[in-house]
This record gives C-alpha cells, structure tokens and sequence, in this order.
C-alpha cells in the first residue's frame, strides 16, 4: 500500500466534501436533514470511507455513524473525533462535515503507515447538531452523552411527524436510545475540528486555531406593551409607543454588550396594529446573548434588563420577558490546549487561542469527558451560507495539525 501525502488526502478530503454536498433533500441547494432518506445515504457514503480507512463502522441507537481504529491494547480508552454530517436548509458544504471527514483522512494515514496508538480512537458524524428538523439542537451527541430527554419523543417536524415515528421510519428502535450513551470511565477525551465559522482567523492570516471555550447562550422574546393610538391626534408627550420602547431597546442591548465585551443579537421584531397612521401599541423582539464567561453574560444581561426597565417607566410602558434558551458555557480542557500549542508550534504556527461563540457538539460531549476543538480559518468568516469556503492549504494543515495532536497525545 503506497503511503498518500497530506496534501493529497486533503484533495481527497475536498472531494469527500463535494460528494456530501450532492446529498440533498432540495436539488438547488444542500438541505440534509437528521433521519431522513438524505441523512441514511450520507451515513452509507461516509462508512464506505471509514473502512477503506481501516475502521470497524456502525449506526448508534440515535442514528449516528460511527468508526472504530482500534487501539494497541483491547482494554485502552478511547478518543472520540467527531462533528456533524446534518445540515441547515441551503447550507455551505464544510460546516460539520469537515471534521469528520478530517478525521477519516488522518486515520487513513495511521492505517496505511500501520500504526496504532496506545488508545482507540472513535469517528462520530453526528447525525444532528443543527436541530433543524424538530428544533431541538445537539440530539445526536446528547444521545452519546446520556443526557437524551424522553420529552424529545414528542417534537414533530413541519410534516407533524414525531421524532418517534421518524426513528422507527429510519430503522432505529426508540427504547433502545440509552444504548447510544458512551460510559466516561471508558473515555480519554473528545477532540472536534470544525470551521471558524467567523473572521477571526482570516483576518489574524492563520490557517488554524485552538479553541478555548464555547460560549454559553441565553436567548429571550420580550414583549414592550404599550397604548395604540392615531398617529396624527395624539401629541407626541402623550404617546406610549411601544416600538419606540423596543427601538430604544435594541440600541441599548449593543451599547452593552460592548461594554461588557459579550455578543448579544436582536434577530426577530415585530410590531402592531402595523399600520401606517397608527401608533405602535405593543412591540415584540428577541435577544440572543453569549460569552465564554457565564458570570460575566448574565451581567451583562441584569445591566439590559434594567435599563430596559428604566426606559419603560419614562414612557409609560411595560415589558415582560420570557426565557426560550438557556445554554451555559463549556471551557475546553487546559491539558489539551496545551497540547494543542505545543503541536502548532512544532509546526512552526502561531498557538493562537480564540473562543467560540457558535455552538457546537462538543458543549453536549464535555458532560461525561474532557473536550478540545481546532477552528479552521473559512473565508470570508462565512458560515451557514453556499458561499462557506475553505483551502486545500489549510485543510492539508488541519490533518497535519490532527495527526500530530493524536501521535503527541499517545506519548
């Protein structure tokens, strides 16, 4: 068997990609969805990989694909690499799919060099981190994690199918979920290479990144009430217009989110009547709010909702607040960070550290072992877009990358 350089299994990896990005529930675009037709092709592709890759494969009781490289010892821990092979509706082809087609490639590498490490090593594609079918994220890596919620049963997709019934539709037995719970005693951490999904490193002109932390996220739909009125009767000390409370609102939630160095994001408002020539009587929008620091969120947060109420109280409005999300942060191990430098410095890379404030499968993953991620730079910062793009020179250094932080790990 003749030995593939880096740079070509990083071709091959972008190839792996394109094939992948064909894989779609809407032929304009890639739209693949957890237990759908598309995501069981996908699986199917993917294990093909996995054992030319010389990997043992098989599909959890959540529907996750998974591949085994075994270790030197029967009774060795395990390291488990992994991300995401779902996708958002008209997604960009390397979101989730990269790392665990990264993976692959690295293991290929072991496995045509003949060598095998002093633990096992696990490829996960998560069948569902985006939860965009049923709404609930991170379903496939919860389900490995133990933290599966029986209440999950009875979300239902825009077709008013049940994730039950669309388990028995996939061939999966939904009473056997707990069997797809890894046990942490058996675990030596879980390492995940994803895209930036951000400017951050193309605008430092590095290639790779470590991960420090994923930001922990609070998410609220706030409803300014307020009284509707004529637009040309009513004199403007006199009004209580609850847009205008909203408005103010949403300025404040940037002024202090840069304060406090935490992101926070108005995505969705609305307003009524809605009409033209009448004052807004009640004003709805949500906040999205997140930092690495969950201390330092929520003070951010206790800062907003108060002001917020202070300006309620100068014109005449109420707010009610309703929490829709609640996500606390997850740090990733120091001990591998600190392999993770040692590895891009070998390497002759800058060890830059950056947080990241999308979610990710290893937040559900650090509940039962230690988690680490690598962040590959993506042009443009662009993500969740057809636009996502990345380099053949930068994945070929993220298997690089990978591959030293497997052989320095075994040391």
């Amino acid at each position: 068997m003749n030995a593939i350089t880096t740079e070509a299994l990083a071709k091959k990896v972008m190839d792996w990609c394109d094939q992948l990005a064909a894989i779609s529930s809407n032929p304009e675009n890639i739209s693949r969805f957890y237990l759908t037709p598309e995501h069981k092709r996908c699986n199917t592709l993917v294990a093909q990989w996995m054992r030319e890759a010389g990997m043992e494969t098989w599909v959890d009781a959540a529907g996750n694909l998974c591949g085994r490289y075994g270790a030197q010892e029967a009774c060795a821990k395990t390291l488990i690499l992994a991300s995401h092979l779902d996708s958002i509706p008209n997604a960009g082809a390397y979101d989730g799919i990269l790392g665990v087609l990264i993976a692959i490639a690295v293991v290929e590498q072991l496995y045509q060099n003949n060598i095998t490490l002093p633990y096992a090593i696990d490829i996960i594609g998560f069948g569902d981190e985006e939860g965009t079918r049923f709404g609930s994220t991170l379903l496939g890596s919860r389900a490995v994690a133990g933290t599966w919620n029986p209440a999950w049963w009875k979300l239902k997709d825009r077709a008013g199918i049940s994730l039950q019934k669309a388990f028995i539709d996939f061939g999966l037995q939904p009473e056997n979920i707990h069997s797809a719970a890894r046990n942490p005693d058996d675990l030596l951490a879980y390492l995940e290479v994803h895209i930036e999904q951000g400017p951050v490193l193309e605008d430092e002109n590095l290639a790779l990144g470590i991960v420090t932390a994923i930001a922990g996220a609070r998410r609220f739909a706030i409803e300014i009430q307020g009284y509707a009125g004529h637009a040309g009767t009513v004199p403007m000390p006199m009004r209580k217009d609850a847009l205008v409370g909203a408005a103010l609102g949403i300025v404040l939630v940037e002024d202090v989110a840069k304060e406090f160095n935490v992101v926070a994001t108005v995505g969705k408002i609305e307003c009524g009547p809605g009409a033209v020539n009448v004052i807004p009587g009640h004003a709805k929008f949500t906040i999205d709010i997140r930092s690495g620091d969950d201390q330092l969120r929520d003070q951010a947060l206790a800062k907003i909702q108060h002001e917020l109420d202070l300006i309620c109280i100068e014109r005449n409005l109420t707010a009610s607040w309703n929490e829709i999300h609640n996500a606390p942060a997850v740090v990733c191990a120091d001990w591998m960070q600190s392999l993770q430098a040692s590895v891009l410095c070998d390497m002759n890379l800058n060890p830059y550290k950056l947080m990241s404030g999308a979610g990710h499968d290893a937040m559900a993953m650090a509940d039962i072992c230690d988690v680490a991620m690598y962040f590959v730079r993506c042009k443009g910062g662009v993500s969740h877009h057809p636009d996502e793009l990345v380099t053949v020179e930068d994945v070929a250094l993220a298997i690089e990358a990978l591959g030293n932080t497997l052989k320095k790990l075994a040391q």
